[in-house]
């Protein structure tokens, strides 16, 4: 990286902002390749990120914030200070109790709420799970599955009574959310039983345009019953 920031045009020009959403990109990636099971792309996707982190680190050292050491030495710090019942005397049963601490040192290190950490441009989906994740970590949540059931079936009713659009709009948000809270608690996470469904349904729908397109005809020009009956056939295949 030193030679590159030297060297390369390219990598010269590179700023904290201009590699932004490069970075998210190359996350979107790995995710993916974890999505597919696929451990070489996981491993190139791996090394893609490390580069971003190596890179922001040099332009952190060339403005002499901080360098690579300092990211490491920083991180050790919290990992230490965080994991008490590892590092110190503090005695815990399970995970759960884990999470529990680690929320409740990150108060005591002066944040005021527990949802500081989560980041404002976070995919609605993923900051819903993550901010669930985090009142549970202080103990605010519904204590068995049937209660974050019921919660669905209130705010499904509530949806349903709603006749303008604005509070309609605001009834399934709740829902929504509802939902993603009790997949959630049973385990499931949502961003990635959604996308699972998004590829399922993209693999489906690409073969009922090949099989119309085999039998010389346009997936549009179909009838909805027609392209219902090359569906079907499809999912059976």
């Amino acid at each position: 990286m030193d030679e590159l920031r030297e060297k390369c045009p390219w990598d010269q020009k590179q700023t904290f902002e201009s590699l932004r959403h490069l970075t998210i990109e190359e996350t979107y990636e790995l995710a993916e390749a974890i999505l597919e099971k696929d451990t070489q792309e996981i491993k190139k996707e791996l090394g893609d990120i490390l580069l971003h982190l190596v890179f922001y680190a040099k332009i952190g050292s060339e403005s002499q914030d901080f360098d690579i050491k300092d990211v490491i030495d920083s991180l050790c710090e919290k990992l230490i200070h965080r994991h008490p019942h590892i590092y110190g005397d503090i005695k815990v049963n399970d995970d759960a109790e884990v999470k529990r601490n680690w929320e409740k040192l990150k108060l005591k290190e002066g944040k005021k709420s527990v949802l500081e950490g989560v980041p404002k441009s976070l995919p609605a989906m993923i900051k819903a799970y993550r901010i669930q994740d985090k009142v549970k970590g202080v103990g605010f949540e519904f204590e068995n599955t049937e209660q974050t059931w019921a919660k669905i079936e209130e705010e499904l009713q509530e949806y349903k009574q709603e006749t303008q659009f604005d509070k309609k709009e605001a009834e399934f948000g709740d829902l929504l959310f509802s939902l993603i809270n009790y997949a959630r608690f049973i385990g499931i996470d949502s961003e990635t039983a959604l996308e699972r469904t998004n590829k399922k349904f993209i693999k489906r729908f690409q073969k009922i345009e090949e099989l119309a397109a085999n039998e010389g005809k346009n997936i549009a020009d179909l009838t909805l019953k027609e392209q219902d009956f090359l569906w079907n056939l499809a999912k059976n295949q």
